[in-house]
Protein backbone atom coordinates (compact mmCIF):
# COMPACT_ATOMS: atom_id res chain seq x y z
CA UNK A 1 0.00 0.00 0.00
CA UNK A 2 1.26 3.45 -0.92
CA UNK A 3 2.19 6.00 1.72
CA UNK A 4 -0.47 8.71 2.18
CA UNK A 5 0.30 11.98 0.42
CA UNK A 6 1.03 14.94 2.71
CA UNK A 7 -0.51 18.35 2.14
CA UNK A 8 1.19 21.13 4.10
CA UNK A 9 -0.87 24.25 4.84
CA UNK A 10 1.24 27.27 5.81
CA UNK A 11 0.55 30.78 7.00
CA UNK A 12 2.59 33.27 8.99
CA UNK A 13 1.65 32.40 12.58
CA UNK A 14 0.09 28.91 12.15
CA UNK A 15 -2.65 30.17 14.42
CA UNK A 16 -5.54 30.70 12.02
CA UNK A 17 -5.83 29.95 8.31
CA UNK A 18 -3.44 27.00 8.12
CA UNK A 19 -4.83 25.41 11.29
CA UNK A 20 -8.36 25.64 9.90
CA UNK A 21 -7.28 24.25 6.52
CA UNK A 22 -5.46 21.23 7.99
CA UNK A 23 -8.34 20.39 10.34
CA UNK A 24 -10.95 20.68 7.59
CA UNK A 25 -8.75 18.71 5.19
CA UNK A 26 -8.23 15.87 7.67
CA UNK A 27 -11.93 15.69 8.46
CA UNK A 28 -12.82 15.29 4.77
CA UNK A 29 -9.88 13.16 3.59
CA UNK A 30 -9.37 9.41 3.70
CA UNK A 31 -6.29 9.07 5.95
CA UNK A 32 -5.13 6.08 3.91
CA UNK A 33 -4.84 8.40 0.89
CA UNK A 34 -3.77 11.78 2.22
CA UNK A 35 -3.24 13.88 5.32
CA UNK A 36 -2.97 17.55 6.10
CA UNK A 37 -0.43 19.21 8.37
CA UNK A 38 0.14 22.89 9.13
CA UNK A 39 2.95 25.21 10.12
CA UNK A 40 3.93 28.88 10.11
CA UNK A 41 6.97 30.97 9.33
CA UNK A 42 6.69 32.88 12.64
CA UNK A 43 4.56 30.63 14.89
CA UNK A 44 2.34 32.21 17.52
CA UNK A 45 2.07 30.80 21.03
CA UNK A 46 -1.44 29.45 20.46
CA UNK A 47 -4.24 29.23 17.94
CA UNK A 48 -6.27 32.44 17.81
CA UNK A 49 -9.30 32.17 20.16
CA UNK A 50 -11.68 33.39 17.45
CA UNK A 51 -10.50 30.50 15.24
CA UNK A 52 -10.93 27.95 18.04
CA UNK A 53 -14.48 29.22 18.55
CA UNK A 54 -15.67 29.04 14.92
CA UNK A 55 -14.06 25.63 14.40
CA UNK A 56 -15.76 24.33 17.54
CA UNK A 57 -19.08 25.21 15.85
CA UNK A 58 -18.25 22.48 13.31
CA UNK A 59 -17.23 19.98 15.99
CA UNK A 60 -13.49 20.51 15.44
CA UNK A 61 -11.53 21.30 18.59
CA UNK A 62 -8.33 23.25 17.99
CA UNK A 63 -7.88 24.31 21.61
CA UNK A 64 -4.99 21.87 22.11
CA UNK A 65 -3.37 22.54 18.71
CA UNK A 66 0.06 24.13 18.96
CA UNK A 67 1.53 26.30 16.20
CA UNK A 68 4.80 24.98 14.82
CA UNK A 69 7.64 26.33 12.74
CA UNK A 70 7.66 25.85 9.00
CA UNK A 71 11.16 24.88 8.04
CA UNK A 72 12.77 23.13 5.12
CA UNK A 73 12.83 19.62 6.70
CA UNK A 74 9.08 19.82 7.38
CA UNK A 75 8.40 21.17 3.88
CA UNK A 76 10.39 18.28 2.37
CA UNK A 77 7.84 15.84 3.86
CA UNK A 78 5.06 17.44 1.81
CA UNK A 79 3.77 16.51 -1.60
CA UNK A 80 2.07 19.90 -1.93
CA UNK A 81 2.52 23.19 -0.06
CA UNK A 82 -0.49 25.49 0.21
CA UNK A 83 0.57 28.96 1.35
CA UNK A 84 -1.79 31.52 2.87
CA UNK A 85 0.04 34.73 3.51
CA UNK A 86 3.61 33.69 4.31
CA UNK A 87 4.83 34.69 0.83
CA UNK A 88 8.56 34.73 0.35
CA UNK A 89 9.17 33.69 3.96
CA UNK A 90 8.00 30.17 3.06
CA UNK A 91 10.97 27.88 2.43
CA UNK A 92 11.79 26.95 -1.13
CA UNK A 93 12.04 23.22 -1.70
CA UNK A 94 13.08 22.18 -5.21
CA UNK A 95 10.37 20.13 -6.87
CA UNK A 96 7.69 20.90 -4.27
CA UNK A 97 4.47 22.12 -5.85
CA UNK A 98 3.08 25.27 -4.28
CA UNK A 99 -0.44 26.70 -4.36
CA UNK A 100 -1.02 30.18 -2.94
CA UNK A 101 -4.40 30.99 -1.44
CA UNK A 102 -4.75 34.73 -0.88
CA UNK A 103 -6.82 34.80 2.30
CA UNK A 104 -7.08 37.44 5.04
CA UNK A 105 -5.72 36.85 8.54
CA UNK A 106 -8.55 36.08 11.01
CA UNK A 107 -6.68 37.42 14.06
CA UNK A 108 -8.83 39.89 15.98
CA UNK A 109 -11.68 39.72 13.47
CA UNK A 110 -15.36 39.45 14.48
CA UNK A 111 -16.91 35.95 14.49
CA UNK A 112 -18.94 36.54 11.32
CA UNK A 113 -15.77 37.37 9.34
CA UNK A 114 -13.92 34.35 10.78
CA UNK A 115 -16.90 32.11 9.89
CA UNK A 116 -16.88 33.45 6.33
CA UNK A 117 -13.14 32.76 6.08
CA UNK A 118 -13.61 29.26 7.55
CA UNK A 119 -16.28 28.51 4.96
CA UNK A 120 -14.06 29.81 2.14
CA UNK A 121 -11.19 27.62 3.35
CA UNK A 122 -13.57 24.64 3.58
CA UNK A 123 -14.69 25.13 -0.03
CA UNK A 124 -11.07 25.38 -1.22
CA UNK A 125 -10.09 22.28 0.76
CA UNK A 126 -12.94 20.27 -0.77
CA UNK A 127 -11.94 21.42 -4.26
CA UNK A 128 -8.32 20.51 -3.54
CA UNK A 129 -9.40 17.03 -2.46
CA UNK A 130 -11.53 16.61 -5.59
CA UNK A 131 -8.62 17.50 -7.86
CA UNK A 132 -5.65 16.02 -5.96
CA UNK A 133 -7.17 12.97 -4.22
CA UNK A 134 -10.32 12.04 -6.17
CA UNK A 135 -10.42 8.59 -4.56
CA UNK A 136 -9.40 9.80 -1.11
CA UNK A 137 -12.31 11.68 0.36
Amino acid sequence: MAKPRTFLFACTHNAGRSQMAAALFNRAADPACCRGISAGTAPAERVHPEVVEVMRELGLDLSAARPRKLDEPLARQADLLVTMGCGEDCPYVPGLRVLDWQLPDPKGQPPEMVRKLRDEISARVLQLLRTECPDGH
